[in-house]
């Protein structure tokens, strides 16, 4: 009796000895909760991020990566960052291909001659082709499509986004940009155009990366405005119909800009960061006001509002305008392959990018490998921001663009879900420009980005940030 007492004691003590060596919950103290709730309400009120994205899209207007605008942006966030109140301000190298567009031009050839409206495709190689066009509803159709069968010929895929609220259609309408013409290629077209990957009905087309698999020899490739597309399918309902695009672009070199970082140090814990940001370049045909004057608007102005407390956040704000992300995440690459190198994955307690617009925020959460331990820190920042129309969706979400890359290597991400549903009618066309973003949403967005910000640097215990390799959910 005495050793099964004995052993049964010695089991109890492990066992508590085991619960008492167990990490604690991550969660964040009361006192952050009320200072949370005073910057909410002062976000609201405030128009900082509102002047920013005016300031950029002014003054600075289309970025493109590489151009002699992305050098006057880096040059703008550096002197905003400053004006803006952020104790430091510095840069990193992006270097990237570098693609220029200088003129574009379609139209039907034949007994009903008319100019088509296209744009290339961020990628694409300057050409001019004259052939029949083949209509494919989709880029499976595409691939079915027999060896050989489009020899001499465009190839058209014509697949229409459908809009919605997280924009599920543009993973469809991205891929049908980015590997349709490789398909093209492989069954031998000389061409390739598509349905703009967008949910307008203007006749402005949309712009995006494009890739060509290695070994094939690029082609032209477009893509139509929506309503040119219309036109086009049934100008091939009535026949075969012959097409001319004529493009002047292509890659030059290469070129090295800049992620601009700008700091709000931590009181106690300064080297462990809670990363916010958006991409500072955008596509050359708008302003770049939704993609992503705005993120850069509203995490600019959410470091800012924090860095005017009396006492700073335990640790480190640090607000990224990540370069090209438009033309292959290379801003955020470089910053995750940097922190690898430095050894500071776990220092990147959380992280978080707005690039999908300036539509109100709709839904919160956070993921890492430590998911369960902070799930408690996660649950008190959705607390906060369900004064602003924000849901907790647990198991929902995935990183931004630029922070997928730190992610994959073991980074923290929390998701602040934007309501996209008419961000697809301007992105990557003309029709991104300032008079597009509504303000009152804008301030929310910062509202939001401040609350979230403030209380994880404000976090007792981690997110879960540490050095592996991982694959994170897709936003």
């Amino acid at each position: 009796m005495r050793r099964t007492a004995l052993a049964l004691a010695t089991l109890l003590l492990c066992a508590t000895a085991g619960a008492t060596n167990a990490p604690a919950p991550t969660r964040i103290p009361d006192a952050a909760i009320s200072t949370a709730a005073q910057l909410r309400e002062q976000a609201l009120a405030d128009t900082t991020g509102w002047q920013v994205v005016e300031s950029l899209t002014t003054e600075v207007g289309p970025r493109m990566a590489g151009s002699e605008a992305d050098a006057r942006a880096v040059e703008w966030a550096k002197a905003k960052f400053k004006a803006l109140g952020f104790d430091k301000v510095w840069t990193e190298p992006v270097t990237f291909p570098k693609w220029e567009r200088r003129s574009e031009h379609a139209s039907v050839l034949g007994a009903h001659p008319q100019p088509l409206t296209i744009t290339a495709l961020g990628g694409s190689p300057a050409g001019t082709v004259e052939a029949e066009v083949v209509r494919f509803e989709g880029l499976d159709a595409l691939k079915a499509a027999p060896e050989g069968s489009l020899a001499g010929k465009i190839a058209y895929v014509d697949f229409t986004m459908n809009r919605s609220r997280s924009g599920e259609d543009y993973g469809i309408g991205g891929t049908v940009r980015s590997r349709g013409p490789s398909e093209a290629i492989r069954k031998g077209a000389i061409g390739y155009i598509m349905r703009s990957a967008g949910t307008d009905s203007h006749r402005m087309p949309h712009t995006g990366i494009t890739r060509f698999d290695e070994g094939l020899t690029p082609v032209p490739s477009a893509a139509l405005s929506g309503p040119d597309a219309d036109q086009l399918n049934r100008l091939v309902a009535r026949g075969a119909t012959r097409i001319r695009i004529a493009l002047d672009c292509g890659w030059d070199g290469s070129y090295t800009s800049q992620n601009v970082i700008g700091e709000i140090t931590g009181r106690s814990l300064p080297k462990e960061v809670v990363v916010i940001g958006g991409h500072l370049d955008s596509w050359d045909l708008g302003t770049g006001a939704i993609d992503d004057g705005a993120g850069v608007g509203i995490t600019m102005a959410a470091g800012h509002l924090i860095g005017q407390l009396k006492q700073a956040p335990k640790r480190t704000i640090r607000v990224i305008a990540f370069a090209n992300e438009e033309q292959g995440l290379h801003g955020g690459k470089a910053y995750a392959a940097a922190r690898v190198q430095a050894g500071e994955i776990v220092q990147q307690h959380i992280a978080a990018e707005s690039d999908f617009g300036a539509g109100r925020i709709y839904a919160f959460n956070t993921g890492s490998g430590n998911a369960e331990g902070s799930r408690e820190a996660t649950r008190q920042i959705a607390e906060a921001l369900a004064p602003l129309g924000i849901e907790y969706q647990p198991g929902k979400g995935g990183p931004g663009p630029d922070v997928g890359p730190l992610a994959a290597k073991g980074g923290a991400w929390a998701w602040l879900a934007q309501d996209g549903t008419d961000y697809f009618d301007l992105h990557h066309t003309p029709d991104d420009t300032l008079d597009k973003i509504d303000p009152k949403a804008l301030a929310q967005n910062v509202a939001a980005y401040t609350v979230f910000a403030y209380l994880a640097a404000e976090s007792e215990g981690s997110f879960g940030s540490e050095a592996k390799d991982v694959v994170p959910p897709r936003e």
